[in-house]
């Protein structure tokens, strides 16, 4: 054991200079599918591309569709996939393991809430955070840490020359509620304040799904009028003082068009206090103000930040809207019908 384990360190050392000053780790894939690009160099084997990357190598080996038992060449590029063992979005690791953080370069239409739905519906405010920016100020180009690679810092080259590791500072409340929901959402009593529960080392991170009504539904989604009754699950100070259906209202001027159907909502710390409500909804110019009705007759105004996110999710909805506009219309977190002008 003690020759196999000073092996491992000879390796570790012959190889650790090349990873050094390794170049930032690019998010690649679809979510789900979600994998790193590595080139292999000399003496690189699957064992150790596998411990570089905290993924066993034989789950290297399947996701790239290549025969384990065959030697890999040099500039092999592999694809490494990320999974809930080594990708890390909640900054959760044990004394011996390290994060190294992953980017995503912000494309052409790209805003920090469609990066979040992309990524797992990490919150916003963790992007935030993590960048030190604000979501007002992404553009095309910007590089942003949307997650961690997290590997073992006694095996992985890659944790070496890492002076520090990211430092979680304390989540905020949408934060705190979401993390309950993943892990398990059965905990989670809408209008409840959540007790604060001690993270564990291991994650399970299955795809990501929008937040459940407490109310079942028992109706198929058609376009028709759907009564609802799903309680707010916050408090929207905004609209206890102002009846005006946002702070966009005075800047919708309307076209004329409409359109009917399901909503859905999507998490954000905007429009709670100041009554600036935000959608997500196809064929509109980014920047519109429309006007979102629901069957109870309450109405609020919203900025479109862009299209709906591309995934099965977004199936047979017309819009999404932040959950504070939900709030102000009375309504949780469900589905709901609506009218749409804009």
């Amino acid at each position: 054991m003690k020759n196999r384990r000073a092996l491992i360190f000879c390796l570790i050392c012959a190889v650790s200079n090349g990873y050094s000053q390794s170049p930032q780790l690019k998010i690649e894939g679809t979510q789900g599918k979600f994998y790193l690009t590595h080139t292999v160099v000399a003496k690189e084997n699957w064992y150790s591309i596998g411990r570089l990357f905290n993924c066993p190598p034989h789950d290297i080996a399947s996701f790239n569709n290549m025969n384990f038992d065959k030697p890999l060449e040099v500039a092999t590029v592999l694809n490494i996939p990320l999974t809930s063992g080594n990708f890390d979005q909640k900054q959760l690791k044990t004394t011996n393991e390290s994060l190294i953080p992953v980017y995503h370069e912000v494309g052409d239409k790209e805003w920090m809430y469609k990066i979040s739905s992309i990524y797992n519906d990490v919150p916003v405010t963790s992007l935030e955070r993590w960048n030190k920016i604000k979501r007002d100020d992404v553009k095309k180009g910007t590089v942003l840490i949307v997650g961690y690679l997290k590997v073992k810092t006694d095996l992985s080259p890659l944790a070496m020359g890492i002076s520090t590791n990211p430092v979680t500072s304390p989540a905020t409340a949408d934060e705190q509620v979401k993390t309950l929901k993943t892990s398990n959402p059965a905990l989670v009593q809408t209008g409840s304040k959540s007790t604060q529960t001690s993270p564990t080392a291991t994650i399970s991170q299955p795809p990501a799904k929008p937040a459940v009504s407490t109310v079942p539904n028992t109706t198929t989604p058609t376009t028709t009028a759907i009564p609802v009754n799903n309680p707010p699950e916050r408090m929207n100070n905004y609209a206890v003082t102002h009846s005006n259906g946002g702070f966009f209202s005075i800047d919708y001027t309307g076209a004329g068009k409409s359109a009917s159907g399901m909503a859905g909502t999507f998490k954000s710390t905007s429009g709670w206090t100041d009554g600036k409500y935000y959608a997500l909804m196809n064929g509109i110019t980014v920047g519109s103000i429309i006007r979102v009705t629901a069957t109870n007759g309450k109405t609020v105004y919203a900025k479109v930040l862009g299209q709906l996110p591309d995934m099965k999710e977004s199936a047979g909805l017309l819009i999404r809207i932040s959950n504070a506009a939900s709030a102000e219309l009375g309504l949780g977190e469900g589905k709901y019908s609506v009218d749409v002008k804009y």
